[in-house]
């Protein structure tokens, strides 16, 4: 029994629920009626407040013609040392990542052998000379006799043909000692260019073989350095038109480094464009005298190509995306937004450049959009209220 008193109480509260539900609709309705049909006060709209948006102007500037894309730094030239003859290493002149110049000492190899094979061709030099000059008197001596019938012809013609013997073996004595004094040379291992060192192979006392392949270190050149980098065929008219005007002006920024960007200048167009991706590759060259520049590092590549003159411009913040590409919300005299389509020619740092659809001098938001659509009332977030002067400084 108490369980179905419990359940007839619940029923008679939802039955005083809804009649009090119904007897509040009635009210409302009668009160409708009675006013003539109009809905009541608290269905009347009240008018929407202005948006605070944030606005800028459209302004004219000189604007750069860039390419922006990636590009990576090269080495201009990355030279193997190796041995040109056989010895052991005597000494190490540089430490491993050291930078080096061209001409400075990096290994020396064992040269007692070396010196002592130019010893013994500048002695036969010596020799030869010694026995030339002796064949040369003999055969003048001999050319004098001949002349008075002393000496007969044939004596005469041997001493000659003996002396012109002597002189061909002092020549050939002379070559010896160049080669072995280039041999000698060889035996100390010079920088071939100025640049930074890698890993040296091969330490103090091993014994190297001219035959070998393996190198004893790896010279990089960092200053000046390549960053090559591609372009659109697209781009390629104004690249040439730049290229035959004057020097392309390329600025390689690092990321993630606070450093300003390197200049340097375009000093290769190649001669024609990758049919795969349509692309076209381009190098400059920085003198990196910082070198903040390292091979293989990717860098993001801004190439000046032109300034235009008087171009419309509004804050990137201005643009918006959709269905139909890029708009921009421009304000009315009346204070009210309009949605505009525009062609965006390109992007500057934070300025778009536009080459259809917005004027010199017209407002648009750059902040806000979202709550806008086409004739919302808007104001100027940023100015002061009405019958309120702007602070003096």
């Amino acid at each position: 029994m108490g369980a179905l008193k419990r359940w007839v109480f619940i029923l008679l509260l939802a039955a005083v629920a809804a009649a009090a539900y119904q007897w509040r609709d009635d009210l409302v309705r009668l009160a409708g009626l009675a006013d003539g049909g109009k809905p009541p006060a608290t269905a009347v709209q009240q008018p929407s407040r202005p948006e605070p948006v944030a606005l800028a102007t459209a302004e004219t500037r000189d604007m750069p013609v860039q390419v922006a894309t990636i590009g990576r730094v090269q080495s201009i030239a990355t030279v193997t040392v190796k041995p040109r003859v056989d010895g052991e290493i005597a000494e190490v002149g540089f430490q491993e990542g050291q930078d080096v110049k061209a001409g400075d000492v990096l290994f020396v190899l064992d040269r007692r052998g070396a010196e002592a094979v130019l010893r013994q061709a500048e002695a036969n030099l010596a020799r030869d000379r010694a026995n030339a000059q002796q064949a040369r008197a003999d055969m003048r001596r001999a050319a004098e006799l001949a002349q008075r019938d002393f000496v007969s012809r044939q004596r005469s013609d041997q001493l000659e043909t003996a002396a012109a013997v002597q002189e061909a073996a002092v020549r050939a004595s002379e070559a010896a000692v160049e080669t072995a004094k280039v041999t000698l040379s060889y035996m100390t291992i010079r920088a071939p260019i100025a640049g930074r060192t890698g890993a040296i192979s091969l330490k103090k006392g091993n014994v190297v073989r001219a035959a070998d392949s393996q190198s004893l270190v790896t010279i990089t050149q960092i200053r000046p350095i390549y960053v090559s980098f591609t372009a659109t065929q697209k781009d390629l008219a104004e690249i040439r038109r730049a290229d035959d005007q004057s020097e392309i002006a390329v600025a390689a920024i690092i990321p993630d480094e606070p450093g300003p960007p390197l200049q340097g200048k375009v000093t290769f167009v190649d001669n024609a464009i990758d049919a795969a991706t349509g692309t076209i590759s381009l190098r400059a060259t920085m003198p990196n005298e910082e070198r903040r520049l390292w091979p293989g590092q990717f860098v993001n590549v801004v190439a000046t190509l032109r300034i235009e003159r008087g171009a419309v411009t509004v804050p990137a913040a201005a643009l918006q995306v959709g269905q139909s590409g890029d708009f921009v919300f421009v304000v009315k005299p009346d204070m009210t937004a309009t949605v505009r389509q525009v062609k965006v020619a390109r992007l500057v740092g934070d300025r778009a450049v536009i080459a259809k659809g917005v004027e010199a001098d017209e407002r648009v938001v750059t902040e806000g959009q979202l709550r806008l659509t086409e004739g919302t009332r808007i104001r100027d977030k940023d100015a002061p209220p009405q019958g309120k002067r702007p602070p003096t400084s």
